[in-house]
């Protein structure tokens, strides 16, 4: 993406010099048309919607210096146009050697309306992947899939194959509620419970049978409040209420509760997006930290976000799963037209 960001200024500059030159050895110049205008038709991909506006006066001129910078653009671009892929179906690398989850054919229907279509994809071991893409692509959707959330929205069918460890999670002898336990979901919003900062962390491993004692039960809160870096915060209001804490604060005690119940994955569906920069730094922080004992799964809307936490990334696109692969990669070298009109802001 730098390299053509900096061939465009090239263009641009050599256009323009050619343009002073010409207009400096001209006996009758007329009137300059806004070079603005030409530097901003001259790079679609930083302003994609800004039209091209002329003086009318001077139109002959102006369209001169457009078309030449087109000719410019076109030849710079034709190489790496050719290479992106433009058909209908899915470019990278979606699997991987050693996959916690996979995901077969998998198809989603909201009552009659397909939400997700043919989606086949696997997540590693100790590994951030990050699902991004425009609103109502479907990434939320896969990811409410992964734990089986979707068994509580009226009206939805799954079908394909979804396993963890090897295992089928749509058989129907699966129980949901330790499968809920080995794939916890973090929320958009902080939702921690009315109790007290112990009792929601406490919370899990009580009713999962976690802890023997008053004292095991107590090192568990401790260690999930230190995984969540809130230890130090929180040490001396335990017994105060969840819902007191900051925006930041509340994501963090519901992180520290889903991991008190030792998952193996856990999934996040925006989970910095009402929180302010320091706390999204802090989250994000922990997410990689968190990668050296869980998978990871996030949905996020921030491509700086999913270029900062994640290892791998899936870019999705109106149901249908578009590219994926190593998070670099997806950004600097995308495979698919969709997802380089997608990073570089054409659309979404």
């Amino acid at each position: 993406m730098g390299l053509w960001c900096s061939l465009d200024w090239a263009v641009i500059k050599l256009t323009y010099f050619h343009y002073r030159i010409k207009k400096a050895t001209t006996k009758k110049a007329s009137p300059a048309p806004y070079p603005l205008s030409c530097i901003y038709a001259m790079t679609p991909n930083i302003y994609p919607d800004f039209e091209l506006e002329i003086n009318k006066s001077n139109e002959g001129e102006g369209e001169k210096i457009f078309r030449e910078s087109s000719r410019f653009r076109k030849r710079f671009a034709s190489s790496r146009d050719k290479a992106l892929v433009d058909e209908d179906k899915t470019v990278g690398e979606w699997g991987t050697p050693s996959p916690r989850i996979t995901c077969r054919f998998v198809d989603v229907h909201y009552g009659e309306k397909l939400a997700i279509n043919k989606i086949s994809l696997d997540i590693g071991r100790n590994e951030v992947m990050s699902l991004i893409g425009p609103s109502g692509c479907g990434k939320s959707t896969l990811l409410r899939c992964l734990n089986r959330m979707n068994d509580t929205i009226p009206g939805c069918r799954v079908r394909g194959e979804i396993k963890l460890d090897g295992k089928d999670i749509y058989r129907d002898d699966i129980d949901v509620v330790p499968l809920r336990a080995k794939v916890g979901m973090v929320f958009q919003k902080p939702n921690p419970f009315p109790k007290s900062i112990f009792e929601n962390v406490a919370y899990g491993p009580r009713i999962h049978g976690l802890a023997s004692s008053k004292e095991e039960l107590a090192e568990i809160v401790e260690t999930s409040l230190h995984r969540a870096g809130l230890w130090e915060e929180v040490k001396d209001y335990l017994g105060h209420p969840g819902t007191g804490l900051s925006g930041g604060q509340q994501q963090r005690l519901c992180i520290a509760r889903t991991i008190a119940v030792n998952p193996e994955v856990i999934l996040m569906d925006e989970p910095c997006s009402a929180l302010d920069p320091i706390a999204t730094a802090k989250i994000e922080q922990l997410i990689d930290e968190l990668r050296e004992q869980y998978t990871i799964v996030i949905v996020t809307h921030s491509m700086q976000q999913a270029a900062r936490v994640s290892q791998r990334t899936a870019y999705f696109h109106m149901g249908k799963l578009i590219e994926v692969g190593e998070t670099a990669n997806v950004f600097t070298k995308p495979l698919h037209k969709l997802t380089d009109d997608y990073i570089s802001g054409r659309f979404g």
